[in-house]
């Protein structure tokens, strides 16, 4: 089935979220060193996004370093290091070609040196793009992002500027990372594991999940199309009854 021809353009989801899971099983399937999982997952990467401005969609955030990933041996912590570094030098052309805005979320401050360098580089360099926003989730973790956000609104409080009375979701949003960017409309993560693994939880409420056995390195633009065609023949109705959309 040629899932692009179907998808309608003007129903798409505004903010795509990504779990690129299986670079280890996929090296380990073919014989291989785990870290040649995730080098040749970077293909993937690379067409997921262009795809995705392709498509018109506006937000595309990709989790590619979690909180819990510093747990990780040390030879494949540093190899991701060094594949963000690359992919950083060798994806800038894309991202301007593309206009596409690059930003990243997370604690980033604990970043290797020369990573935080060339991020700052690439994003400063791509802020004027508009065409869609690439956010990459680094040394990210949901639960600590909301021990930040509480952290801050509390300390405002406790200096008059914020009321305990209006504190709301906005109030909430307002403190998180992703502050400049909607609600979450779809999650994909690949690989068969159906969990959200500390991704984006407060954004995420309403997302609609998508769950494919394909592994990361596998994951191609027809497999973008598939999920975002599934996504449209859902019907997201907020709480309310069908009778009411």
């Amino acid at each position: 089935m040629d899932f692009r021809s179907n998808i309608d353009t003007k129903k798409l989801p505004k903010h795509v979220a990504i779990i690129m899971d299986g670079n280890g099983r996929w090296a380990k399937k073919q014989g291989l060193m785990r870290v040649r999982g995730h080098e040749k997952g970077t293909k993937a990467v690379r067409e997921t996004v262009e795809s995705s401005a392709e498509l018109g969609i506006e937000n595309l955030t990709l989790y590619a370093f979690s909180t819990e990933n510093w747990n990780r041996p040390k030879l494949e912590i540093q190899t991701l290091m060094r594949l963000l570094v690359s992919s950083l030098k060798d994806e800038i052309d894309t991202l301007q070609d593309n206009k596409i805005r690059l930003q990243a979320i997370g604690c980033i401050e604990n970043l290797p040196t020369k990573a935080k360098k060339e991020l700052r580089e690439v994003i400063e360099k791509t802020a004027d793009n508009s065409h869609m926003t690439l956010t990459l989730a680094l040394s990210y973790g949901a639960r600590e992002e909301m021990i930040q956000a509480v952290k801050q609104i509390s300390q405002k409080v406790k200096n008059n500027i914020i009321d305990s009375e209006t504190i709301d979701e906005s109030t909430i949003n307002n403190h998180l990372y992703t502050r400049n960017l909607p609600d979450v409309d779809m999650m994909i993560r690949t690989s068969g594991e159906q969990r959200i693994s500390n991704f984006l939880l407060w954004q995420m409420a309403y997302a609609e999940l998508y769950f494919t056995e394909t592994l990361w390195p596998d994951f191609r633009k027809e497999n973008l199309f598939e999920a975002i065609y599934e996504y449209q023949k859902r019907e997201r109705r907020f709480g309310k009854t069908s009778e009411q959309l």
